[in-house]
């Protein structure tokens, strides 16, 4: 963890508490806000309830960002079932998840799809969190580099570009979520972790040293609060982006806690 770049831990709900246990639970991440004053709370709650989310956030003192899970790249149009980068700020979005690997392995989307939505958030003033990750497969066959190369390489210069103009208020995050630790119970253990994050923040270097000193790398896979500490540690991980243990506020708030701990060791 670097001071320069305050930790950000961000839940993915999926498609789980999309009704009235979705605000219930975001009420109960708002009272986490007091305790975690060095790390930044995000919540990516259903389409269904990101506006009551970010209501009953709001009505608690705020401090607890908003993130839908997916969006289309264009403003609108006859685009049945899909939702808008304009359509999600107005329901309080201030981030938004590009490329997450479900997405990428169940719905098809490639890496030229994430950078037309990194374009889109971007230009929307929302703050995407752009996936990154290999599968077991590709981890296996030495490809693990490779991979989460190519897939930077398809926003970098994208997300280059904002971060490079001094007008742009969103910038980018980066989430590196090996596809196989993903709601398996497994992940990659410190030393994994910290050489995929260092390779990105190469790559991002080498673009730009301000955009590699600005972005935050976010580790995905498996996070609990068990392991938070040990992952959150690593000098090159700047938080997390939480599945299964964000369902529960209070898991959600010990990752939090732990990460808040060691940005005041940082």
């Amino acid at each position: 963890m670097n001071r320069d770049r305050k930790p950000l831990i961000a839940g993915n709900w999926k498609m789980f508490h999309g009704g009235t246990s979705g605000v219930e639970l975001a009420g109960n991440v708002a009272k986490l806000v007091r305790e975690v004053p060095h790390a930044e709370l995000v919540i990516a709650p259903p389409f269904t309830v990101l506006a009551a989310c970010a209501q009953v956030v709001a009505e608690s003192g705020g401090g607890v960002g908003i993130a839908a899970q997916n969006m289309y790249p264009k403003d609108s149009g006859a685009f049945t079932g899909e939702v808008s980068a304009p359509m999600l700020k107005e329901s309080g979005c201030t981030y938004v998840i590009v490329g997450h690997s479900e997405r990428r392995q169940l719905f098809g989307e490639t890496d030229a799809s994430v950078n037309e939505k990194t374009k889109a958030a971007l230009s929307h003033e929302l703050i995407p969190i752009v996936c990154v990750g290999e599968t077991l497969a590709e981890r296996e066959a030495g490809k693990t580099l490779a991979v989460v190369e190519r897939q930077l390489r398809a926003f970098l210069e994208t997300i280059a570009k904002s971060g490079t103009d001094p007008s742009d208020r969103a910038g980018a995050a980066i989430a590196y979520e090996p596809v196989w630790a993903i709601g398996t119970g497994k992940n990659a253990g410190p030393a994994e972790a910290e050489e995929v994050h260092a390779a990105i923040r190469g790559w991002l270097a080498a673009a730009s040293p301000a955009l590699a000193t600005k972005t935050r790398v976010l580790y995905g896979g498996s996070v609990k609060p068990d392991n938070a500490a040990g992952l959150l540690g690593c000098p090159n991980v700047d938080g997390a982006l939480i599945g299964g243990a964000s369902l529960d506020a209070a898991q959600f708030g010990a990752i939090a806690r732990a990460a808040e701990a060691l940005a005041l060791k940082a």
